[in-house]
């Protein structure tokens, strides 16, 4: 029989609830014992619906770590304490997953890595969405090299008018920013990934903080409050890598568009092209002197992409994946050093909108 993984959860909150708990309840073979939040009433909320009978609740994570029975730790935290709890769990013997972003500062999550590779222990990030069947697709094409070098990309976070009001997304103490660091980092992660290009040697870029203060808001999700608002609505930037590829960046919640792509990406090749632009793939080559479109059937089961689940949820088939990793000693699907990768370039982005000055990396 298999060991059952213990798991801890710091932080109760949205995403917890949202993503990291009821996809962790899918996974065989492993048990949420332990919830900790800042708000005692949340992780109790937390340890009645997805923990063991005997599942201990913690206002203090650095208890929570205390017990040795926990293999396992999910980070779910707002931005500003990802690093130092992520940090504090990998040296007291646990595997940690952290939800994105890595970190606030390249700094932070460096850090992260070091501690990750002092301690022998996994760390993964949060980007579920290399897990859609589109992304999957789209990736084991540029794999097989079918779309050639792939010398452009551009990676797409767009909302018309979608700010989240709950939380505290709307903080820059807490957060680190606004769209680019919460769904611009999703994009980027993409299209990074299937360009397989960590190696970043300049980026310019510019904030935006123009629609915060109207009254006539229009939002998804309710008016939100302008004085609390203290992130920028919009970002974009533009990253030159060391190979001379290039990525545009464009992130918003909050955007006078008419058509907006979240989580999408566009990359092209000297052999071919991919965009997930309409939540699907789309690949685009010349083929006898024509220009041909290429568009899968993503729908019919049974193609596995991926290690462990083949069918669920993105953040299902993390769950599964990241556990397959830790249970078999496996690198987990996203990578420390990737994932710190993401977050020197959302930080250069911030930086040169704030000194109007490209950010020049070593």
């Amino acid at each position: 029989m298999e060991k059952v993984l213990k798991i801890g959860i710091i932080g109760c909150g949205g995403i917890a609830n949202g993503k990291h708990m009821p996809a962790l309840k899918t996974v065989e073979g492993v048990e949420m014992v332990a919830f900790c939040d800042i708000v005692k009433e949340r992780a109790e909320e937390a340890a009645k619906k997805f923990g063991t009978p005997d599942a201990k609740v913690y206002e203090d994570y650095k208890e929570l770590l205390k017990d040795e029975a926990i293999d396992v730790v999910h980070v779910c935290t707002p931005n500003r304490s990802h690093s130092f709890i992520s940090i504090d769990a990998l040296e007291a013997g646990k595997h940690v997953m952290c939800e994105k972003p890595m970190a606030k500062t390249y700094a932070e999550a460096k850090a992260m890595c070091e501690a990750a590779e002092r301690t022998g222990k996994k760390l993964t990030i949060g980007y579920q969405n290399r897990n859609t069947a589109q992304n999957l697709y789209v990736k084991a094409c540029a794999d097989k090299g079918e779309f050639g070098e792939i010398y452009y990309g551009k990676a797409l976070a767009i909302r018309r008018r979608a700010v989240p009001t709950w939380g505290v997304f709307l903080n820059e103490y807490e957060q680190g920013g606004g769209p680019l660091i919460d769904i611009g980092t999703h994009a980027l992660d993409m299209t990074l990934w299937v360009m397989n290009n960590y190696e970043p040697e300049m980026v310019v870029g510019q904030t935006f903080r123009k629609l915060a203060d109207q009254e006539e808001q229009g939002n998804a999700w309710g008016p939100w409050d302008p004085e609390k608002f203290t992130v920028e609505d919009s970002a974009f930037g533009f990253i030159k890598m060391k190979n001379g590829a290039v990525i545009n960046l464009e992130s918003a919640w909050a955007l006078n568009v008419a058509d907006y792509h979240e989580a999408s990406y566009m990359i092209c090749g000297d052999k071919g092209g991919a965009d997930t632009l309409n939540d699907q793939a789309r690949l685009n080559y010349i083929k006898n002197q024509r220009q041909c479109i290429e568009m899968p059937n993503l729908k019919a089961g049974g193609a596995a992409f991926f290690e462990g689940k083949s069918d669920g949820s993105p953040a299902e088939i993390e769950a599964a994946n990241w556990i397959n990793a830790v249970r078999n000693d496996l690198d987990p699907v996203v990578l420390p050093r990737q994932a710190l990768c993401v977050t020197q370039i959302l930080e250069g982005i911030y930086e040169s909108a704030k000194t109007g000055k490209p950010v020049y990396f070593d």
